[in-house]
């Protein structure tokens, strides 16, 4: 294990490597990228969206421990939670100033291929006076403004909503604060009339004619603004003896409360008086290091809806070709999905392969006389979910329908609870979660009788029973009628409806109690082949890393000079190549088009290696805090496939970046006369 000596050396700061990974989103919206010009705004949009959960949850969870846990010290790096923070804002700060420098090339490149997004002060008199009429006609009727005086109390200002902060003067200049909440209602792109593909941003029209509204003040500054809150919400649910009370709408009221949070951050889109400056941190009760000025948009989420603004001929250069998940045709067009599966098991990497034939498994299932039961958890699901739709027509024509529904599923609550209200009025059985674990894995189970024998399909993925990420996550899937592993699927439903989470499994390693545990024990066993002079190999594809024991497994293990690739896609605090330490582990992230969501851990090589799939990454909530589900990969056509997507996501050349010693990441160049490989572009090919 590791000593105290390496303990700074080898590990990085979580927070801190997590604003790494979303600087490596950040670079997608570069010119060095290569990707077309909307698809740079989208991520800028991305990075921007990241950095807001970044500040609610973790930048939230900080300041708690600064008031309420001030002995809390980081496991790895040894920094209090106020000084993790303070290093949090002095990289935002930077980060800032970059996005800052995206925006204006890509505006720029943009502008250059016909595509126009204008400051008002940009136009002329005459585009000016166009706007204003507009702006009459179809924004200021829908205007709340507030003057804020004594009569006219400071107001809540809502969680990443956007207001125009104006700075008036009155008699003997006195000086006071205007608010404007800009309307969610409208569009954010205002076209400019008799322009094609120009464009105004709504909240910058407001500002500009915030003088319009405040006639009988002096307006002395504008700026756009928004407040970030605390999202952090502690779920703490009993039933203390009362039967009455209802989870589902516990998690209701609790969602009510997480825009009324405590401020983390305050956004000004420009520069203002020190009166207005100290004027809101008074009133929002933060520092000025939580204040941060952005030329770029402060939401940027109207890169989404530029690309159906514009022309077809442009959206043609400007915007991914559209692509189409590979179909299999004879899966396709099988109207006996499970007997097929009942010969050979299925495999499945989204989004190069369609979601199409698991969604038929269920909707064949769902009018299959064989079929006793479905039984599916589910963690984030479709607002239009295809599959829940056949859950309910299942649940309907008289199927056993079990749901375990995870309520607590970050920012997915609400249409969470939605789903399991509408599952519940079709007669399906919804189960909450489980208590003191929020239920994280994938896994579903059909159950079929005939000639009164029970047979299993069961499938496991690494990603959310989701339509829509189908198509944008890389995930992995397994569909197999292995006994065992139904016999195993079967036993992980009883045990969650009675709260057992230490059942005992056949092949399936399930956490809180028997994935950790697996992992290190698979760990010690290359170690041990190692020091006999067998080969040994380790390679993990996940998320992010953070897990202490297991990384301290890890440094063992290269110790032992057991060779360990990592491609860890977000935060990874086990630092590569430190000498007598890690030297024999490699670290790589991939970010591109798609979002790397996979994950899998193998241990050993050739005959022996053995390789599981998994819904957790090696991150202490997962492996200790969680329920998620490992499976077996034992088919040897499906552990091949993998093998090799593993091999041309290691040669890539193009999206590819390695994190050295100095806990930085490089991008990885291709050789002299090669050209650069993107794995996610092989693979769609």
């Amino acid at each position: 294990m590791e000593t105290k000596n390496n303990k700074f050396i080898c590990y990085d700061n979580r927070e801190y490597s997590w604003l790494k990974f979303n600087e490596r989103v950040l670079e997608e919206a570069c010119i060095r990228s290569g990707n077309p010009l909307i698809e740079r705004l989208k991520f800028l949009s991305i990075f921007t969206t990241n950095l807001d959960e970044f500040y609610m949850v973790r930048v939230g969870i900080l300041s708690n421990y600064v008031k309420f846990f001030k002995k809390y010290i980081d496991n790895k790096t040894n920094l209090t939670a106020q000084e993790q923070l303070d290093g949090i804002f002095r990289i935002t700060k930077k980060l800032y100033a970059k996005r800052d420098t995206v925006y204006d090339q890509t505006v720029f490149e943009l502008e250059e291929k016909g595509v126009v997004i204008k400051q008002v002060k940009e136009l002329s008199q005459d585009e000016k006076k166009k706007l204003k009429k507009y702006y009459k006609k179809n924004i200021f009727p829908l205007l709340s403004p507030q003057v804020i005086d004594v009569w006219h109390p400071f107001p809540f200002l809502q969680n990443k909503k956007l207001y125009v902060g104006v700075e008036i003067s009155g008699k003997k200049d006195s000086k006071f604060i205007g608010i404007i909440p800009v309307p969610n209602l409208i569009n954010r792109l205002v076209p400019l009339e008799d322009t094609e593909n120009t464009y105004v941003l709504l909240e910058n029209v407001i500002e500009s004619f915030a003088d319009e509204i405040f006639t009988m003040y002096k307006v002395q500054d504008a700026t756009v603004l928004s407040v970030t809150r605390n999202a952090d919400i502690e779920v703490e649910y009993e039933l203390n003896d009362d039967d009455s009370l209802d989870y589902r709408q516990y998690m209701k009221k609790l969602m009510k409360g997480r825009s009324k949070l405590a401020p983390v951050r305050l956004e000004f889109q420009k520069k203002m008086s020190k009166f207005f400056v100290m004027y809101f941190l008074k009133h929002l009760d933060i520092s000025e290091k939580q204040l941060f000025y952005s030329k770029a948009p402060i939401n940027m989420s109207f890169a989404f809806a530029l690309e159906d603004m514009v022309s077809a001929e442009l959206k043609e250069k400007l915007v991914f070709t559209p692509f189409k998940p590979k179909e299999d045709i004879e899966l396709a067009r099988d109207k006996k999905l499970a007997d097929r599966i009942f010969k050979q098991d299925l495999f499945f990497h989204y989004p190069y392969d369609s979601m199409r034939p698991f969604l038929n498994l269920i909707k064949q299932a769902a009018l299959d006389e064989r079929v006793q039961s479905i039984k599916i958890t589910l963690y984030r699901i479709a607002k239009d979910s295809q599959l829940a739709n056949y859950l309910i027509e299942a649940a309907e024509n008289g199927k056993e329908v079990t749901i375990l529904m995870e309520l607590r599923a970050r920012f997915d609550e609400e249409n969470n609870i939605e789903w399991a209200q509408r599952f519940e009025e079709a007669g399906c059985k919804v189960i909450y979660g489980a208590d003191r674990y929020k239920v994280h894995s994938k896994i579903c189970m059909i159950t079929y009788q005939e000639k009164g024998s029970i047979r299993y399909i069961t499938h496991v993925g690494t990603g959310n029973y989701n339509e829509k990420t189908s198509r944008i996550y890389t995930d992995f899937n397994i569909v197999t009628a292995d006994e065992t592993i139904g016999a195993d699927a079967d036993n992980f439903f009883k045990n969650m409806a009675v709260n057992n989470f230490e059942g005992e499994y056949a092949k399936l390693w399930i956490a809180p109690f028997g994935f950790k545990q697996n992992i290190l024990a698979r760990i010690e066993n290359e170690i041990a082949k190692a020091d006999r002079g067998e080969p040994a190999k380790i390679s993990i594809k996940c998320n992010s890393f953070t897990d202490l024991e297991i990384m301290g497994a890890l440094i063992k293990a290269s110790q032992h000079n057991v060779p360990v690739t990592l491609i860890i896609r977000g935060i990874c605090c086990l630092v590569p190549k430190v000498p007598d330490f890690t030297a024999n582990i490699k670290v790589i992230s991939i970010v591109g088009r798609f979002l790397e969501h996979s994950r899998m851990y193998s241990f050993g090589v050739g005959e022996e290696q053995i390789m599981y799939i998994s819904s957790g990454d090696m991150m202490t909530r997962n492996t200790e805090n969680r329920i998620e589900i490992c499976c077996p990969v034992e088919n040897k056509a499906i552990k091949e496939k993998i093998n090799g997507i593993i091999g041309i996501i290691l040669k890539d050349t193009s999206k590819a970046r390695e994190l050295k010693a100095k806990k930085r990441y490089h991008r990885v160049l291709p050789k002299k006369n090669e050209a650069p490989v993107n794995s996610q572009e092989v693979f769609m090919k």
